[in-house]
């Protein structure tokens, strides 16, 4: 699939599996953000939507716009960060970059730096994105 040229319609019919939308006020910021920060590709960006993708796995960025007549719009908060007990986690990204990329990002908030966590053999970190979604980059431990 060529993201970048695809029709909305074929786009719809060819996925599979699970899939991932993530609600925002602002999907610019939020796609320039985790393209900044996580060194996602984001595609056929604007107002209303955009693809991102990272490795070989993709989701999806709804503007508000773009739900105004879903029913899930009028369950959105106004003024608080969205995704509040929702933890995204990318593995295969390395907490210490991302976090070095983050503290250098005006709309990044480094909620726990990188730690080691032994005990699920993981070296992790959790970023808030602009719209509050907690991003949790990681990677085994060596």
């Amino acid at each position: 699939m060529d993201y970048d040229t695809i029709s909305a319609r074929d786009f719809g019919q060819g996925l599979r599996g699970l899939g991932l939308n993530l609600l925002c006020r602002d999907l610019r910021r939020e796609a320039a953000f985790l393209t900044d920060v996580f060194g996602m590709a984001a595609h056929r960006v604007s107002d209303a939507f955009a693809i991102m993708t990272l490795g070989g796995d993709l989701f999806q960025l709804h503007g508000d716009i773009a739900f105004a007549t879903h029913p899930l719009h009028g369950l959105l908060p106004e003024a608080r960060p969205r995704g509040a007990g929702l933890e995204l986690r990318l593995y295969d990204c390395d907490p210490d970059a991302a976090c070095a990329r983050a503290a250098a990002h005006p709309d990044a908030t480094i909620l726990h730096p990188p730690t080691d966590k032994a005990g699920h053999g993981l070296r992790e970190a959790v970023i808030l994105s602009p719209e509050g979604y907690a991003w949790v980059p990681s990677r085994p431990l060596g």
